[in-house]
């Protein structure tokens, strides 16, 4: 798998862009029926009104929380929304008040302490961006109960192709490295392409089918997000599911998401000495 590492050290998640997130977060933080639809592809390994009920979980890179939202919606027992940077904590704690039994925290995607605690333990495009995917997804194998799942959503390389040829090296080199509110204007020159493409109809690829029912605000915010940050990685089945194996989970499965991203479960065999040790202090977390 190819990294884009900014920092020396592989567990500090400032490389994986928590600031340029969470300016994202605190301008386009409004839950919506569509978000739905998307958590619902983004976690089809699962369904929703089944898998959830009577769970606790925790959410690993919560942003605004919309992705911890909707498990409690369907009958959830609650759970932990984690993140890093304070707006986006702010706008999650905003969005899950009505919820009690889901605790909004301060910590990295490296830095929890729980050991078989949750049912599920999911992160929703949060462990491409990160220098260090596999410590990520295995401090959530650690975090789950036997025979919990680990759930991850993570861009996709087929029929990413071109973009990942020629648009992710002008992220890399101009986009991250600009100040992020700067780009936020710069985001509305591809998102208006963009809207005329999807009104235009010239692609029958799922994703397209799925962006052509949001606003025109929705659509400037998944481009603007895809601008601004300093790691993104796109993967081949092969490379999710070696992610998951590596992690020591069992039972894998992926879902091809809107036909350009993966959708990937595992689940937690018996206790191991692993999971019963102390964890290694560590750092702080990205969206």
């Amino acid at each position: 798998m190819s990294e884009h590492s900014v920092l020396d050290d592989p567990t500090d998640v400032k490389g994986g862009s928590p600031d340029r997130f969470g300016y994202s977060w605190e301008k386009f933080n409004d839950l919506t029926p569509d978000q739905e639809e998307q958590f619902r592809r983004w976690t089809a390994p699962l369904d929703l009104e089944k898998d959830w009920h009577g769970k606790r979980f925790l959410d690993v890179g919560c942003g605004m929380g919309r992705n911890s939202y909707w498990p409690m919606m369907h009958g959830a027992a609650g759970g932990v929304a984690i993140d890093v940077d304070e707006r986006s904590l702010a706008a999650a704690r905003r969005n899950l008040a009505r919820f009690p039994s889901v605790e909004v925290l301060h910590r990295s995607a490296y830095d929890f302490e729980e050991r078989n605690d949750f049912d599920i333990a999911f992160s929703i495009g949060v462990i491409h961006h990160l220098e260090n995917p596999g410590r990520a997804v295995q401090r959530m194998r650690q975090a789950v109960k036997p025979g919990g799942a680990v759930l991850i959503w993570v861009y996709g390389y087929e029929n990413m192709e071109h973009y990942v040829w020629v648009l992710n090296p002008l992220r890399n080199h101009v986009f991250s490295r600009i100040p992020v509110s700067v780009v936020r204007y710069l985001a509305y020159v591809p998102t208006a392409f963009l809207w005329i493409f999807l009104r235009l109809g010239l692609s029958r690829v799922e994703y397209f089918k799925l962006l052509r029912r949001f606003t025109f605000r929705h659509l400037h915010h998944i481009v603007f997000d895809q601008m601004i940050p300093r790691i993104a990685n796109y993967w081949r089945k092969d490379e999710v599911e070696s992610l998951m194996q590596q992690a020591g989970l069992n039972d894998i499965r992926l879902v091809w998401v809107n036909e350009m991203s993966w959708a990937a479960v595992g689940y937690k065999a018996a206790a191991t000495i692993l999971d019963n040790m102390a964890p290694q202090t560590s750092e702080t977390h990205s969206n």
